[in-house]
This record gives C-alpha cells, sequence and structure tokens, in this order.
C-alpha cells in the first residue's frame, strides 16, 4: 500500500499545491496541525501508525524531510520506526528513497540526518529574522499585539492547537520551562494556559 502524507501548518490552509503531484497512491492523507506537533501526536498520523502497525504499508511518501517530524530528533525516530517496519520513504523535493526495490539504500541514514538537520537549522534562521523584523517594527514606532477592541474568549483560546499541546504537556507533568521549548511558545501562553485550566479546577503539580 503506497501512503501520502501531507502536512499544512493551519486550518485555513487547503493543501491545494499538493495537487501538482499526479502520481497515484492507495491513500493520500493531509495533517493541518502545527509543525511544532512531534509526528506520532498528530491527528492524521494516528490512522497512518495503524495502518503500518497492521503491516499494510509498505511505501510512505514525503514532500520533504521536515514533514515527518518537528525537529531532527523527531524525524531520526520517525524513520527508525519507518526502517524497522521495513516501509520505503520517498522523499519528493530531493529524489531520495530509504529502500528502493526492497533493499536498504546505504546512504540513506547520512542524508536523512544531514537533511532533518538543515530544515531545523533553516526553521531557527526563521525565527531569528522574525524577531528582528519584529524589534525593527517597534522600534519604529509600530505595535504588536491584538488589535484594541478584540477580545479571546478562554474558549477560543483554549480550542488553539498550541493550546491543547500546552495542555498535553502539563498533563504529562513537564515543567513550564520545557513546555516552552517543546511547543516553541512563550513563558507568558504556558502561565495563562494553567491559570485557566486550575481555575475551572485542573491542577498541575509540577512547572
Amino acid at each position: 500500500m503506497k501512503v501520502k502524507y501531507n502536512r499544512v501548518s493551519t486550518i485555513s490552509q487547503s493543501g491545494d499545491r499538493f495537487t501538482m503531484d499526479k502520481d497515484n497512491y492507495d491513500l493520500t492523507i493531509l495533517d493541518k496541525v502545527s509543525g511544532s506537533v512531534s509526528f506520532k501526536d498528530r491527528p492524521k498520523v494516528k490512522e497512518l501508525i495503524k495502518l503500518v502497525e497492521d503491516g499494510k504499508v509498505t511505501e510512505l511518501i514525503v514532500e520533504e524531510f521536515s514533514r515527518l517530524g518537528r525537529n531532527t530528533g523527531d524525524v531520526i525516530r520517525t524513520l527508525e520506526w519507518l526502517e524497522e517496519k521495513e516501509i520505503n520513504v520517498v522523499v519528493r523535493n530531493i529524489g531520495l528513497q530509504s529502500r528502493p526495490n526492497g533493499n536498504k539504500n546505504p546512504i540513506w541514514k547520512m542524508i536523512s540526518s544531514v537533511m532533518s538537520s538543515l530544515y531545523e537549522m533553516e526553521l531557527e534562521n526563521i525565527k531569528e529574522r522574525t524577531m528582528v523584523g519584529r524589534k525593527v517594527y517597534v522600534q519604529k514606532g509600530g505595535l504588536l499585539g491584538r488589535p484594541n477592541g478584540s477580545n479571546e474568549t478562554e474558549t477560543e483560546f483554549l480550542n488553539k492547537e498550541q493550546t491543547k499541546e500546552i495542555v498535553k504537556n502539563l498533563k504529562k507533568g513537564f515543567t513550564i520551562r520545557e513546555i516552552c521549548k517543546i511547543v516553541d511558545c512563550s513563558n507568558k501562553t504556558v502561565l495563562k494556559t494553567k491559570k485557566i485550566l486550575n481555575e475551572r479546577g485542573e491542577v498541575f503539580s509540577k512547572g
């Protein structure tokens, strides 16, 4: 069974850019979730995991390595899991396969490690450029934050993908500092989430 896995970052993205892929697959999965969520915790991956564990998947196709995890470590763990199941992983943007014709690709492990590291580095560079851009914007008189007069309800806040990920990690017992790194969010956001949940009767001992 050939499965194509696609991911877009937000619900507002439709995934239309994947229509350029004219190859035939037995199943195409589209996940609408932040890339900060680890691969196996993504909603649609649950379906993929079941198919893999049932031995029904022989080939998994992705557009690029970054689709397979939130950072280098997560990508490597995903690839090791797929290799254990003897699944051929196809990365379309560089035309690389892990098990072409059923045989292990001798350079696969090296290239996959390097490429996933490069993607993570680029992500950090983007974050840094964004942060610098925001600082310059403020220095020039710009204002950040929600527009005056706009209010977000607690329910709307809790229904955000990022907030859901924070809640999940709070329940796992991670500290506030650890969650900030895992979810890639501010200390303020985690504290706000914890405060709302505590007010609703959910108390977390750590953090």
